[in-house]
């Protein structure tokens, strides 16, 4: 008899342990914890990883180089989604954020790392980081300024800004000598291919691991086509902490502007995630100290990761929908996974490994991944409403944003710094842009 009521006992406690996993703030034991953490990391690792090897790659970066950034992204990702959840002051928003290297900033790097170096990136970082968190602190006084179709239509303009860049890396990458070739171009479907049919065919749980699947298959056929170089692996040293101003940051005025900019729309984003996890996750609407703490998090994180030669981090979009698909919020939980992050990245010879990852094979996986934020972005306009306001909004924005980024001849009136920050920046010119029609236009348009 006390055996059946030990076990009822233990079947309550491990029910209630479960359930934990639902609650902000329940008690949950570590090797509950752990897995659904992991989970958060493997829907995140790629995404926090392929922003890094796109931009070192445009910049110049050795393979060597490459693998310390990314060892470096996990380790800042990590302390990112450790202040999210428990905060420090009045940074960090204590939701079940988890945080990764910002996607926003890809194609304003790649500009910028092209024309001045790797150093005039890591200098605007660290001042653009450093501006955002200040913002941040103040965000009740400025937020509603930038409205949801505002949003919307910046996360749009994110998306096509970064077809060109999965493209180019779909052929082999800018610069590659072989670049379009039938072995790059073979490579690229093959793990095109590999991540439809993962996403058609897996159960729903597993779906979030149709990159990862996508990228080991994909990585795997370039070693037998011999397209992988594993000397940077070789050479990688078994543990060590990432190193602290690894380049020599340069602070180039025009880099600065284009990429403050790109943090304010970057804030937007984490406003959007940080408003999206707070209904679906906990079932209420997000308060100012919440969106204050999560973009100072942002931003003075974003500041610390370019002192480490990394690029800014913010809120992921991928997590947010995981939480909103499992309701798990615990900050136990994604704490678990937080501290994987950090131990993945006192490992050099794991970023290594992620270095040696070919151009094509991650142009297979991106552009799936840059399409979803088009579509992300569409799905947020419609969200918005498509009234005449709203319409006009997104469609004069994206055409002047989009349009005149493609023919950067027509800012040639313009002085230099004007036309370094938008003549080939279309996030930046559509964020201003959309903001100038939502505070022009009458409100009164909204009806029709």
């Amino acid at each position: 008899m006390n055996t059946i009521k030990e076990k009822s006992n233990l079947f309550i406690q491990g029910a209630k342990n479960y359930s934990s996993v639902y609650e902000l703030d329940g008690r949950v034991p570590v090797t509950t914890a752990i897995p659904f953490g992991l989970q958060h990391v493997l829907a995140m690792f790629v995404a926090n990883i392929t922003p890094i090897i796109i931009v070192a790659g445009v910049s110049g970066l050795s393979s060597e180089q490459s693998a310390m950034l990314i060892q470096c992204a996990m380790m800042i990702a990590g302390i990112g989604t450790i202040i999210q959840l428990y905060p420090i002051w009045k940074i960090g928003s204590k939701m079940p954020i988890v945080m990764g290297i910002s996607f926003t900033f890809v194609s304003v790097f790649c500009t910028i790392g092209a024309q001045y170096g790797y150093g005039a990136i890591m200098g605007a970082v660290i001042v653009g980081g450093l501006i955002e968190g200040f913002l941040g602190l103040f965000a009740k006084y400025w937020r509603k300024i930038i409205t949801p179709i505002v949003a919307a239509s910046v996360v749009t303009a994110i998306g096509f800004s970064l077809l060109n860049v999965g493209a180019a890396s779909f052929g082999g990458g800018h610069g590659a000598s072989d670049f379009g070739s039938v072995s790059n171009l073979l490579l690229g479907t093959i793990t095109l291919v590999t991540c439809l049919a993962f996403n058609i065919f897996a159960h729903k749980h597993y779906k979030q691991l149709s990159v990862l699947v996508g990228l080991v298959v994909g990585y795997i056929v370039a070693i037998f086509m011999g397209k992988v170089d594993f000397t940077a692996v070789s050479q990688s040293s078994i543990i060590a902490l990432p190193q602290f101003l690894p380049f020599k940051p340069e602070f180039n005025l025009n880099a600065i502007i284009s990429v403050v900019l790109i943090f304010l729309v970057s804030a937007t984003e984490t406003i959007g995630d940080t408003s999206a996890l707070a209904k679906s996750g906990l079932n209420r609407e997000v308060n100012d100290r919440e969106i204050a703490g999560s973009i100072a998090c942002d931003g003075f994180i974003s500041s610390l990761s370019g002192m480490f030669g990394c690029m800014p981090i913010t809120s992921f979009s991928q997590n947010v929908g995981l939480v909103a698909m499992t309701k798990v919020v615990n900050r136990f939980t994604i704490l678990m996974g937080a501290i994987i992050m950090i131990l993945a990245g006192l490992f050099p010879a794991f970023g290594a490994i992620l270095a040696t990852l070919p151009e094509p094979v991650l142009g297979g996986c991106t552009l799936i991944m840059f399409g979803s934020i088009v579509v992300s972005g569409l799905q947020m306009i419609g969200d918005c409403g498509y009234n005449q306001r709203n319409l006009i909004i997104v469609a004069l924005s994206l055409s002047i944003g989009i349009g005149f980024t493609q023919v950067p001849d027509i800012f040639v009136i313009f002085p230099d710094i004007i036309k370094s920050v938008f003549a080939e920046n279309c996030v930046a010119v559509v964020f201003l842009t959309s903001i100038i029609l939502s505070l022009v236009l009458p409100k009164s348009m909204e009806a029709h």
